[in-house]
């Protein structure tokens, strides 16, 4: 009998843990406005400390950046506007955050993923082509029109791309203060330090002069 309330114990313990890992960590108290000031110093935290509550103004809670469109004159003609806990400090363990992402004609928010987050997609103007892509390598994809969701699960492959010849945009919410963005292209060919040529060649089967030329195309970030 011991040994059996031991395993359910244990059971149940690993499903509870299962879940707290499955999002961000619930909230302690009303509010944890981030404090940013709090980076200057050595203390690092999986997050961001709070402000002191008589320091919290209304304006923490504030986000304007959505409101107008953003620049898509880049090379894949898209860009994405965050309303996430680096840019709205109030929401810090709130576990929810937001962006609006603009399409120039036929652009594209090239493949990538959000590892802490799933999405869900609201056109709000034009026709987007979508899709995901499991791990089981299988796509999910159909053509979402001006009001209508889609949604894209977490951690897995993603993009949207305009397929109209006139501007279009989405509104985008996420179980993340900070779900995090990498882009499948830019992680494998722009990296700092870069990935081996030859491990890219092989990969993708092809030559290494290739695997260069792709290269060229990507500005490694600054550290």
């Amino acid at each position: 009998m011991a040994k059996l309330i031991l395993a359910t114990f244990a059971v149940v313990f690993m499903a509870l843990s299962a879940t707290s890992l499955a999002g961000d960590p619930d909230m302690l108290q009303d509010v944890c406005v981030a404090d940013y000031k709090s980076l200057k110093g050595p203390l690092r935290l999986n997050g961001f400390p709070c402000k002191r509550i008589e320091n919290v103004t209304a304006n923490d809670f504030f986000f304007d950046g959505l409101m107008k469109a953003g620049n898509t004159g880049n090379s894949v003609g898209s860009v994405v506007t965050a309303a996430s806990v680096e840019s709205l400090p109030g929401l810090n363990t709130m576990g929810v955050s937001m962006a609006r992402i603009d399409y120039a004609p036929w652009g594209l928010n090239p493949p990538h993923t959000h590892p802490r987050a799933t999405e869900i997609i609201f056109v709000v103007e034009g026709s987007l082509d979508v899709g995901f892509v499991t791990t089981a390598n299988k796509l999910f994809t159909r053509t979402v029109c001006k009001g209508e969701v889609f949604v894209f699960p977490r951690g897995l492959v993603h993009f949207q791309k305009n397929n109209g010849n006139t501007p279009a945009f989405a509104i985008a919410a996420l179980n993340s203060q900070l779900p995090g963005t990498q882009s499948i292209a830019a992680a494998l060919f722009g990296a700092a330090p870069p990935l081996p040529s030859d491990t890219l060649a092989r990969a993708f089967q092809v030559d290494g002069g290739m695997v260069e030329f792709i290269k060229s195309k990507f500005v490694p970030p600054k550290y």
